[in-house]
């Protein structure tokens, strides 16, 4: 069976044949549109389908149009620039037209992209026999020098998170057992995109590589590592677990939404204590880009090599 990476490979091998009118295409979390004067667009597309990335029964209307919002912003961020815009599309069951779902939807989406200072452009809504389907198309704008690709991590590089990991992961295990109303489990419903963070590492020239965790750091740190033909060393026991979790869900839990960079040595300090200082955030070394067969990754353990591969979250 097809895996979803291997749908996404397809998919790109035949959009070569396609003309580019000046998109840098599908390879990071956004394409990229030059705009001139330096300035660039960029775009991401982010499907959130009920009983896949949200159970109705366990989720408000507010927690989905938040997280609907947010983690499609999270794409931008992990670009370094600013969201300034997205389009909403929605597919509701009809019974669900007959109660206040789909207004106290609409309201929460735009009160969300309110207080992160983001258009609602446009959209598109229709029927579904069954589930609710959600689809935001995000925009962000910013120079093109401050711009972070997955291709540019570079050997010697720290890898390096921003926040702890696995609340998410833990929070989802809360809410299959019926305990939705933890603190984890409103951290998994209710994710915050780094959107600030972002853009001050945007203008960081000492940030080589960036991307957000959507899929579990075993499986996103790869794309990183496959599009910049490069390894990495990485110590589990440097990982930041988030209280509450434990050490495979920090890898593979997914839906953390923090930002995963690769950074030169040198600049470390300096912009540990700029996040710090300015946005209150930390950031963590876990590890280090080495010269290795693209996409290998050396875990270990206060200097012990682990055995044995560590997968993120597969939606197939």
């Amino acid at each position: 069976m097809m895996t979803e990476f291997g749908l996404i490979e397809a998919i790109r091998r035949g959009c070569e044949a396609l003309p580019k009118n000046d998109f840098e295409g599908i390879g990071d979390d956004c394409a990229v549109l030059p705009i001139g004067e330096g300035e660039a667009l960029v775009y991401t597309t982010d499907l959130l389908v009920e009983r896949i990335h949200f159970l109705r029964e366990a989720a408000t209307p507010e927690e989905v149009a938040h997280k609907a919002l947010h983690v499609n912003l999270s794409d931008v961020a992990a670009m370094g620039v600013r969201p300034v815009a997205t389009l909403l599309s929605v597919a509701l069951p009809r019974e669900m037209m007959q109660g206040d779902w789909a207004e106290r939807f609409t309201q929460s989406y735009i009160a969300a992209s309110k207080a992160c200072g983001v258009a609602l452009i446009g959209g598109d809504t229709t029927a579904s026999e069954r589930d609710i389907v959600i689809n935001v198309t995000a925009i962000g704008r910013g120079s093109q020098s401050h711009l972070k690709r997955r291709r540019d991590a570079r050997v010697g590089d720290l890898i390096c998170v921003c926040g702890e990991l696995g609340a998410s992961g833990a929070g989802l295990r809360q809410i299959l057992e019926g305990r939705g109303d933890t603190p984890l489990a409103r951290l998994h419903k209710l994710p915050t995109a780094q959107i600030r963070e972002g853009m001050l590492l945007g203008e960081w020239p000492e940030v080589h590589a960036m991307m957000d965790l959507s899929d579990g750091l075993a499986g996103d740190l790869k794309h990183i590592l496959k599009a910049s033909q490069r390894g990495a060393e990485v110590e589990l026991e440097q990982i930041p677990i988030a209280e509450g979790a434990d050490l495979d869900t920090a890898l593979s839990g997914g839906e953390d939404y923090k930002l995963l960079l690769t950074l030169r040595p040198e600049a470390f300090e300096e912009l540990k204590s700029t996040l710090h200082e300015r946005l209150d955030c930390p950031l963590y070394p876990i590890g280090r880009i080495i010269e290795s067969p693209a996409a290998e990754i050396r875990w270990t353990l206060r200097g012990e090599k682990v055995e044995g591969q560590r997968e993120g979250f597969r939606h197939y």
